[in-house]
């Protein structure tokens, strides 16, 4: 039984085609830079907004058309969109996923019912993999849906409430580790305030940072290899959030001698929520060597919330290949597609539709950025910008070999320093011409 009799297996035609269920440029064998685009690029499908997300807003209910779901929520319909997923996966060419607990499995009526039911679905979720040999790029623990989590998690006042999630991580850890997950992911959906006239902030942060730990230790006690990921996000729905995006989750993980263990998640749309560009979020981890995996989507300027568009901005994918490839490329990370359709785009044709447009954008920033770097007329330039603190003062000032004073009667005895321009328009003139 086919769930989507009307797409064919999407497959590579060139930039001529006009099938609209064809690729242009993704062409999961080309090499470029020593590695098959598949390689490079590690796509991965979110389970939640594939399987899930009924396409709901603030102001109205969902307009998805998913014929194979019955909207219960058992295990039986859970089961059911195992086989839907992995069509799905096959037919778009997508070797990875992601998930939460809860998305995968329903909650039910008690903690011990909701883990049972979490095996059954990772029970039949590794028989499909072994099938298909697809695999879970991470997993992760929903701990911002239910009602019991309005006040956070890990940072909640109430210590049962701490327990509870904590027991939760423990269970989607455990998934994650059956199904050879090659991460974790913590995302603090509601690890924030609404208001610091009831908040004991260094007591929430100290909470979060003692469970992280834990998650550390049960990570070491049952052998998991996988990759530990926090994905920054400034707000909504808290009005500050403490992993608010890079730099915080740096400084947050250096503090409790965290770093260690984790790498970053960056999302593009959570980028923009915090007023920053993508390429800053991911410079910002990469040059701290924590720059782990991305979720691969955009934003929209125009709005202040989580608008989860599929990624078509090919300077956006550009930029973004720009720092991936910088840093050596993927290890255990890669481009999750933690995006969703708009609300208008309601049948399961455009699920497929979405994801393709998704993979060809970064499929062609992989290209452009590879011919980028080949040109290296962008290189050659920052490093010519720098090129005083290679040699004489400059590398001396690097190797921490100077004074104050000593530069004080240099700066004396050199007069007014000339400072080249910085050449933006002709740079931007230059990016132009690979796009």
């Amino acid at each position: 039984m086919s769930f989507f009799p009307n797409v064919p297996k999407i497959r590579f035609e060139g930039p001529q085609t006009r099938n609209p269920f064809a690729f242009r440029h993704y062409d999961a064998d080309a090499v470029v830079e020593g590695k098959t685009m598949a390689e490079h690029l590690r796509f991965a499908a979110a389970y939640w907004h594939c399987m899930r997300n009924e396409l709901s807003d603030p102001f109205g209910g969902g307009t998805a058309l998913m014929p194979w779901d019955d909207k219960s929520s058992t295990v039986d319909n859970a089961l059911k969109r195992v086989d839907v997923f992995f069509e799905f996966l096959d037919k778009c060419g997508i070797d990875r996923y992601c998930f939460h607990d809860r998305d995968i499995a329903p909650e039910l009526n008690n903690l011990a019912a909701s883990n049972a039911a979490l095996e059954k679905v990772v029970e039949k979720l590794g028989a499909m993999q072994k099938a298909t040999g697809k695999k879970l790029l991470w997993g992760t623990a929903c701990l911002f849906s239910h009602p019991r989590y309005a006040q956070g998690g890990g940072t909640s006042p109430s210590a049962d409430v701490f327990a509870y999630g904590a027991a939760q991580i423990k269970a989607a850890m455990d998934a994650t580790h059956a199904l050879g997950g090659e991460g974790y992911v913590f995302w603090g959906g509601r690890e924030g305030y609404a208001t610091l006239l009831n908040t004991d902030m260094k007591r929430e942060l100290d909470h979060l940072a003692r469970l992280l730990h834990l998650a550390v230790d049960y990570k070491k006690a049952i052998g998991f290899k996988g990759q530990f990921y926090i994905e920054p996000k400034p707000r909504e729905p808290s009005t500050h959030q403490y992993d608010s995006d890079s730099a915080a989750c740096l400084n947050f993980l250096r503090e409790y001698n965290l770093l260690p263990h984790f790498k970053l998640n960056i999302e593009t749309n959570h980028a923009t929520l915090a007023g920053h560009t993508m390429r800053h979020e991911l410079v910002v981890a990469a040059s701290a060597g924590a720059l782990g995996s991305i979720d691969a989507n955009r934003g929209d300027t125009l709005l202040g919330w989580d608008t989860d568009q599929f990624p078509t901005d090919l300077y956006l994918t550009t930029e973004i290949m720009l720092v991936v490839l910088g840093m050596g490329g993927f290890t255990t990370g890669g481009l999750n597609f933690d995006a969703k359709r708009r609300r208008e785009s309601h049948e399961p044709e455009d699920l497929f539709h979405a994801h393709v447009g998704g993979m060809d954008a970064f499929a062609r920033g992989l290209k452009i950025a590879a011919a980028i770097r080949a040109d290296g007329r962008f290189d050659e330039f920052v490093k010519q910008r720098y090129a005083s603190f290679d040699s004489g003062l400059g590398a001396r000032i690097e190797k921490g070999e100077v004074t104050l004073q000593e530069l004080s009667e240099y700066a004396l005895g050199n007069g007014e320093p000339t400072l080249a321009s910085g050449r933006q328009e002709m740079l931007e003139n230059l990016l132009n011409e690979f796009i």
